[in-house]
């Protein structure tokens, strides 16, 4: 008889724990989701950032090239 209840007992939290269960798994797929979003932001970020130094650092070359030239010019006069 006690075997028969705890029996009867489970079957009816199988159904309750296997719903909780797949309310966790939700929200873990939800927060994979976001982490995955957040990470292709940051890759895409970074190769944005990367290009913008490196266009900044060819105007900084261009720029100490032209002074090179400008003091040779003005240093003739």
């Amino acid at each position: 008889m006690a075997i028969e209840g705890l029996i009867n007992t489970s079957s009816d939290l199988v159904p309750e724990v296997v719903y909780k269960l797949g309310e966790i798994a939700i929200w873990l797929q939800a927060l994979g989701v976001v982490i995955v979003l957040w990470l292709i932001f940051t890759i895409v970020s970074l190769i944005i950032n990367l290009k913008r130094k490196k266009t900044l650092n060819s105007i900084k070359e261009d720029l100490e090239r032209i002074e090179k030239k400008v003091d040779r010019i003005s240093r003739r006069r």
